[in-house]
């Protein structure tokens, strides 16, 4: 179940929820935040979300995921609010038996997010701030 959170992502405890004893591979993806973005300094990010919507595409997405790859599970967690540098902004762990279909639907995971689920960013610099369009950033 994905769920959108405000407070630090717990990535070890996302991790025991998913990975059982049959699992060969579990593949931690975390999304964090950096200091610099197409050439400027970022101060601190902000996430804001369509929050019921956001939840519906990200349990649709978690789905899509288990249905399309050959793995067991998966969980999303993305967080909203302000975030530091090194804040991590989104989780997805995914296990499974096999180390090659963990991965693949880890990466399909983050790329689909950024495209399909209404969680917008705005970055902040010393002299400004932008909203970002999905996509990888």
């Amino acid at each position: 179940m994905p769920r959108l959170v405000r407070d630090t992502i717990d990535i070890q405890a996302l991790r025991r929820d998913i990975a059982r004893p049959e699992d060969g591979a579990v593949v931690t993806f975390e999304g964090v935040v950096r200091n610099h973005a197409r050439g400027r300094k970022v101060l601190y990010l902000e996430y804001h979300a369509y929050e019921s919507m956001a939840l519906k595409k990200l349990e649709e997405l978690e789905s899509d995921v288990r249905s399309r790859f050959a793995i067991r599970d998966i969980a999303i967690v993305h967080r909203l609010g302000r975030l530091e540098h090194g804040d991590c902004s989104v989780a997805i762990v995914v296990a499974g038996a096999h180390r090659s279909p963990a991965y693949e639907a880890s990466r399909f995971a983050i790329d689909t997010l950024k495209k399909t689920v209404p969680v917008w960013k705005k970055e902040f610099y010393e002299d400004g701030e932008v909203w970002i369009e999905g996509g990888d950033n």
